[in-house]
């Protein structure tokens, strides 16, 4: 795992946990887990243009969290293995209207080599977050 925030750290000392799941033509979901909390789901999905991250936050009774459904779109046709999401103008508005300004230049990225990992990546000035996930060690509970 990368990172240049203080916030990030308490993700350093947890199980980071990605699964896909309900995998359709249109729509990819990838729960994400920190720990015990599972609140975070990345969904993908296909535009006219290209491809639509949003990141779906919910609280443990399943009602949606005040910084929920944030995300962005390609920008260019990007590469198989590697897309990038820019912060979109609905996610900018949600970040103003929510004290969270600083995220308004958000960039995301998903990476994949088969079989040997997937990366999910935030960047924006002074910030840098990824986390990679070995593929060739699946997790099994």
């Amino acid at each position: 795992m990368v990172t240049t925030d203080a916030a990030d750290a308490s993700f350093a000392s947890e199980r980071l946990v990605m699964h896909v799941r309900d995998c359709s033509p249109e729509e990819i979901r990838i729960p994400f887990a920190v720990g015990q909390d599972r609140s975070r789901t990345w969904v993908v999905s296909r535009t006219a243009a290209g491809l639509r991250l949003k990141h779906d936050h919910r609280h443990e009774d399943g009602t949606t969290d005040v910084l929920h459904w944030y995300g962005g779109d390609t920008v260019n046709a990007g590469a198989a293995e590697r897309q990038e999401f820019a912060v979109d103008a609905d996610s900018i508005a949600l970040f103003n209207a929510n004290d969270a300004a600083v995220s308004t230049t958000n960039v995301w990225a998903m990476e994949i080599h088969p079989e040997r990992m997937f990366a999910y990546e935030l960047r924006r000035p002074n910030r840098h977050f990824r986390v990679e996930f070995d593929l060739a060690k699946p997790i099994v509970d």
